[in-house]
């Protein structure tokens, strides 16, 4: 069955015998090591340049778009951010598709090379001052090709995780792909604010903005390497020494793999809005919208994205203990009493009020996160894993998370309420509350190998 509720046998060790040393032996344990940073590396790369986007948004307003209503000039910004979500489904779906049939790491290491590169490419566009309409056309056009690539970067370095993972540690294993995440925009966050202490708003807007895109080369550089450096998990190259590496394997996910299809879009929107929100929407909303300056702003989002990264594995541990479902829901619920208030609070005007707002809503991330990456790799087989994450995953990516940071601002525009976006971050708790709800326990299963 294609919705992860068969158990599988575990591999041949003939075929995987690294699959088979305990956890506790130190050999094993550095081979995770390895392959753990492999994945992450990529995934840096990747929100290295989303979350840079994000925190820079006011910045890139100023030079990309012309200036008039700064909260126009400001949406703008935010909407070519969503377009580059426009290509996530159609990455997900080529890079997917080539992951099943070709194998995880040739697929990762192609992707990191074209996501580190577009990224490098946004710090040498020129300006709307300069070539006037063509700089924000420009701006588009990297944006839709970093969507492409991102489309295949979750849902592999996922699968290539949940594939090398011991079954009794999958969810601890697979929420790594979280922490390096959130410490790319600790990264980030931390590069811009470190940036504007030392040297000043003026040189970050006037020109560090551009170095900190260039970064992403000699990040790019060393995942490549570490990638290529990789075997393909052991999950794959047993499905390979059978012959039952799937020919077409979009069309088997959505001809046998519908169902569990369905509930993967479903865990998918609370960690897109959820993401989103914290990482991209917050640097801008902290400043415009509550009066924060920037250098108190970015201190508030690193803090929080400290507190995520920390505490992600811990819940990733808990959900291999007591089940995926208890953990997710419980992130779920508190984003569903508590967002409202805690905006609430972050309106006192104090870094200490915003600071522990920032913490409270990265708790209930890091629980949600530690558990769903291992969830939404249980309901696929081997054969179409990787595939079926990628369509699931980017088209609740696209439908939801990249419409985000242009959502809450308008929500903020239209109504007047300051705490308006909490409403939409609410909306997204109780859709995934629901799907979890509904969706089967996974976490005593093993991968199911067609």
């Amino acid at each position: 069955m294609s919705d992860g509720t068969r158990t599988q046998a575990s591999v041949d060790a003939a075929t995987a015998p690294d699959v088979q040393v305990a956890l506790g032996d130190d050999a094993r344990r550095q081979g995770m090591r390895k392959v753990i940073v492999a994945a992450g590396v990529g995934h840096f790369v990747e929100w290295f340049d989303f979350g840079l986007y994000g925190t820079l948004a006011t910045v890139i307003s100023l030079y990309f778009f012309k200036q008039g209503d700064p909260q126009v000039a400001l949406l703008s910004a935010f909407a070519v951010f969503g377009a580059g979500f426009v290509m996530r489904p159609l990455g997900g779906l080529f890079w997917g598709s080539l992951g099943d049939r070709v194998g995880r790491k040739t697929t990762l290491a192609t992707v990191i090379l074209i996501t580190s590169g577009a990224t490098a490419v946004m710090g040498i566009l020129p300006t709307y001052q300069s070539v006037g309409m063509l700089a924000p056309i420009l701006l588009v056009v990297v944006r839709l090709v970093q969507g492409f690539a991102a489309g295949g970067e979750g849902a592999g370095a996922t699968t290539l995780l949940a594939e090398y993972a011991p079954s009794n540690r999958r969810g601890f294993v697979t929420s790594f792909i979280d922490v390096f995440g959130f410490a790319a925009f600790i990264v980030g966050g931390g590069l811009v604010f470190l940036f504007t202490a030392l040297a000043g708003d003026g040189a970050l807007e006037s020109w560090g903005w551009r170095v900190l895109f260039l970064v992403a080369v000699p990040l790019g550089l060393v995942g490549l390497y570490l990638r290529t450096k990789l075997e393909d998990t052991p999950e794959f190259r047993a499905l390979k020494a059978k012959g039952e590496v799937a020919a077409n394997p979009l069309r088997r996910s959505l001809r046998t793999g519908w169902k569990a299809l369905l509930f993967c879009v479903g865990f998918v929107v609370l960690k897109a809005v959820g993401h989103w929100i914290l990482q991209t929407f917050m640097p801008s909303y902290l400043q415009a919208d509550l009066g924060y300056s920037p250098l108190v702003s970015y201190g508030v989002v690193v803090i929080g994205f400290l507190v995520i990264a920390g505490l992600v594995p811990f819940f990733g541990l808990l959900s291999d203990k007591i089940g995926r479902k208890p953990v997710m829901l419980a992130g779920c619920a508190g984003f569903l009493v508590l967002t409202y208030p805690t905006l609430m609070l972050m309106d006192a005007g104090n870094f200490w009020a915003a600071a522990a707002a920032m913490v409270l809503l990265g708790l209930f991330m890091a629980a949600f996160d530690g558990a769903v990456s291992a969830a939404m790799a249980e309901l696929f087989p081997t054969a179409i894993r990787y595939g079926s994450m990628g369509i699931a995953y980017n088209i609740s990516v696209a439908l939801f998370g990249g419409i985000t940071p242009y959502f809450a601002t308008w929500l903020i525009s239209a109504t007047g309420n300051t705490f308006a976006p909490a409403f939409y971050v609410m909306a997204a708790a109780a859709i995934t509350g629901v799907t979890v709800l509904r969706a089967r326990e996974t976490h005593k299963q093993g991968l199911v190998a067609e």
